[in-house]
């Protein structure tokens, strides 16, 4: 009998992890609209595989970097959703000490390095992390993402051409969810399969389905031993969809409810569960279990986001310059 690829454990463990994610999300959508989360906010629902299918691959070790749709990044690397709802609400006690809010969540303890809002700007920064690690001598692996609009960005075409040069051990990932804010791929470039602009460098480069979380762990075993051999770096593209707009401000009146649900019928979640119940993983009592532990996770993260202090005004100018006697500090 030929051994089986996934065990019971890492489907339990990839279905907590995503369902983690999706109601994560869900709930920062609805305290948006209740004003409780304020500023810009991007949910990843839908795209949940594209982490859960990594973290079954990679190291504690290894380094992960990414655009403003980070939410689900930080959560899966393991900053506790405490710290990632207290950033969202802007308090004391988040991941960026309330400074950064959605768009910039940051936490080196768990070597994940953002949550960056310049479309496009943590892809060489992931080149740069990926450049200290060979650098220092170590076997760590950095996981670039991006989404596909970041890739008509100009920095796009030379982290590529530099992490190819120094063979720096860095995976890029192209989150492709079809659209760049409302502009769908197919309106802003002649090349639509993403994948292949790796190879202008002479960069490994594939397709992946994003919305399989399986097919992605394959893929990203691939490419993190790839790079972890000292081999160069690797490009990836997830083929995935997101069913919310591009930000809470976001209606997506630019596609059809149609496309967005036959997308639907595809989720990356559900198939995990489909998965489960048939080969007989977990009981009906325990899926319950791990659905009301992340229930109780999300709601924790609420009640403490909710109870913690905003900045005290004098945090204003600290980490902002690396001077201690910066002028300007707000007196009591």
């Amino acid at each position: 009998m030929a051994k089986q690829k996934f065990s019971k454990e890492t489907y339990l463990k990839w279905y907590e992890e995503m369902l983690l994610m999706r109601r994560f999300e869900e709930r920062a959508g609805q305290l948006y609209g209740l004003q409780k989360i304020k500023g810009f906010c991007h949910l990843y629902i839908g795209q949940e595989a594209v982490v859960a299918g990594a973290l079954s691959v990679i190291k504690p070790d290894d380094n992960m970097i990414t655009a403003y749709r980070d939410h689900a990044h930080a959560l899966g690397k393991g900053t506790s959703a405490r710290a990632v709802m207290a950033e969202l609400y802007a308090k004391a006690t988040g991941c960026s000490k309330g400074k950064g809010g959605s768009m910039h969540l940051f936490d080196a303890t768990h070597r994940f390095f953002g949550g960056h809002g310049i479309v496009g700007g943590q892809i060489p920064l992931g080149a740069g992390i990926a450049f200290a690690e060979k650098y220092k001598g170590t076997n760590n692996v950095t996981l670039c993402y991006m989404g596909d609009g970041a890739i008509r960005q100009g920095a796009f075409h030379e982290a590529l051409n530099m992490a190819m040069t120094w063979k720096l051990p860095v995976v890029f990932i192209i989150e492709n969810n079809q659209y760049a804010m409302g502009t769908s791929v197919e309106r802003t470039s002649n090349v639509t399969e993403l994948y292949k602009l790796g190879e202008a460098f002479n960069m490994p480069s594939e397709p992946v389905d994003g919305m399989t979380v399986e097919t992605v762990h394959e893929a990203m075993e691939k490419a993190v031993n790839h790079c972890r051999n000292g081999n160069g770096p690797y490009l990836l593209e997830m083929c995935t969809y997101r069913y919310k707009g591009h930000s809470m401000s976001d209606p997506a009146k630019y596609r059809s409810k149609e496309e967005v649900e036959s997308y639907k019928h595809q989720d990356p979640i559900e198939k995990v569960h489909q998965t489960i119940l048939e080969k007989k993983y977990a009981t009906k009592e325990d899926i319950e279990n791990i659905e009301k532990r992340v229930h109780d996770i999300v709601e924790d993260s609420v009640t403490f986001a909710e109870e913690s202090p905003f900045p005290d005004p004098k945090e204003l100018f600290i980490d902002v310059y690396d001077q201690p006697d910066y002028p300007y500090i707000i007196e009591d």
